[in-house]
């Protein structure tokens, strides 16, 4: 995790850095789900799979090509998939 840290330095100096954090495993996740009027509560991970969410990172990127630019450093830090995304309804900076 050091080599993610030393990434997270450079966004920060980059000014993209807002935000990282890793999760906890997903045995200890709690999965709610709305059914009718009601709401399941069910332990442990709703998605089965190999790969699931370890934690995640948000940056300011000015267009997805610099987005990917700091998705390819974190893959080649943390040595796992990343996965880039826009959020919905990104604020104007």
């Amino acid at each position: 995790m050091r080599d993610a840290g030393a990434v997270n330095d450079e966004m920060r100096a980059a000014g993209a850095w807002m935000f990282a954090g890793g999760l906890h495993a997903p045995s200890t996740a709690t999965v709610l789900k709305a059914q009718g009027s009601g709401m399941l509560t069910a332990d442990g991970p709703f998605a089965e799979g190999e790969e699931l969410l370890g934690g995640l990172a948000v940056i300011r990127a000015a267009d997805l090509d610099e987005a990917l630019r700091w998705g390819r450093e974190l893959a080649r830090a943390t040595t796992l998939p990343i996965e880039v995304r826009p959020f919905h309804d990104q604020p104007e900076s």
